[in-house]
């Protein structure tokens, strides 16, 4: 159980369950056809949290059975530099999936760099064809975040056809395509943004609650109605002890955590209020997170397979 006796959308679980999948699957295709599904990453610079994503990553991808590399690149990289390595990448067979890891040094025009990547190994799922093929319905790279929510909510059984579903935060990274997603489920969905007026009170409207919306506790409990399932996408680091109090009470483990180690985690939403109203809610760490990781690695695994099917 969650704060409040909310029960928690189990992020950390389902991936390991998702990944033992795939490393099913991996053993399949290595098996069948002599192919380990290849990632490779792309790092520019030298951004503390990238760096840490990145190692996720490629844990995450060894382990499942996949060949998983990195192109580390100085933050002094140009644009054509970045370009030109992208452009190997889609040259080589071995991979099948390319990630640019965000963000990029400024000056560099990351739009740019993204509709470099061949759509066919696009496993973040940010290419202008794979977002077009996902808002008419066809088969493509659906971004990562926003596909792990659906699985999440569904592999605990949570209802979504009929529902009415409020999305805040409208970013092409999760709100959108989440969006898209949701209606693919037969929700009703309504998306908020900063300019959205009575926003608590449109929120508290919701069966179906995800918060993507970039600042530290903001979703209190006025914005979530009695029995809503509640998903946190948001993730900040907090480094001060009043403001840990604000989020977490006098919970001894975030402020220990703030205090002998100098941050502790926080999402979107207030754990303590939300958590006292909703049915479900995903907790920071542990929620979405993992699921992140584990729909990336279902992209490479989906574009080895069709790498596979076009050789024939």
């Amino acid at each position: 159980m969650s704060q409040g006796g909310a029960k928690k959308l189990d992020g950390k679980e389902t991936a390991r369950e998702i990944r033992e999948e795939l490393a099913a699957g991996c053993a399949d295709l290595l098996d069948r056809h002599g192919i380990a599904p290849g990632l490779s990453v792309v790092l520019v610079g030298d951004h503390p949290a990238s760096q840490v994503y990145v190692r996720g990553k490629e844990k995450a991808a060894t382990e499942t059975g996949m060949r998983s590399a990195v192109v580390r690149m100085p933050a002094s990289a140009s644009e054509e530099e970045i370009l030109l390595a992208v452009r190997r990448l889609n040259g080589d067979p071995a991979v099948h999936g390319v990630l640019v890891q965000l963000p990029l040094p400024e000056g560099v025009d990351a739009n740019r760099v993204l509709e470099a990547i061949d759509p066919d190994k696009d496993v973040d799922g940010f290419h202008p064809v794979n977002a077009g093929r996902l808002l008419i319905g066809l088969p493509g790279f659906v971004p990562c975040t926003p596909a792990g929510i659906v699985e999440l909510l569904k592999r605990h059984g949570i209802p979504l056809a009929g529902r009415r579903a409020v999305v805040l935060g409208r970013s092409n990274i999760v709100g959108k395509p989440l969006a898209i997603l949701l209606l693919r489920e037969h929700c009703t969905v309504t998306v908020c943004h900063s300019r959205t007026r009575d926003l608590a009170a449109v929120a508290a409207e919701a069966d179906i609650l995800v918060a993507a919306i970039g600042r530290p506790a903001m979703v209190t409990g006025e914005f979530v109605r009695p029995g809503a399932v509640v998903v946190d996408v948001g993730i900040h680091t907090i480094t001060d002890e009043a403001e840990c109090r604000r989020i977490f009470g006098d919970d001894a483990d975030r402020l220990r955590a703030v205090r002998e180690r100098g941050s502790t985690l926080a999402g979107d939403v207030h754990p303590v209020e939300a958590g006292a109203r909703a049915s479900w809610l995903s907790p920071v760490p542990g929620g979405v997170g993992p699921l992140t990781i584990a729909m990336l690695l279902k992209n490479t695994l989906e574009a080895a397979r069709l790498a596979v099917a076009r050789r024939g």
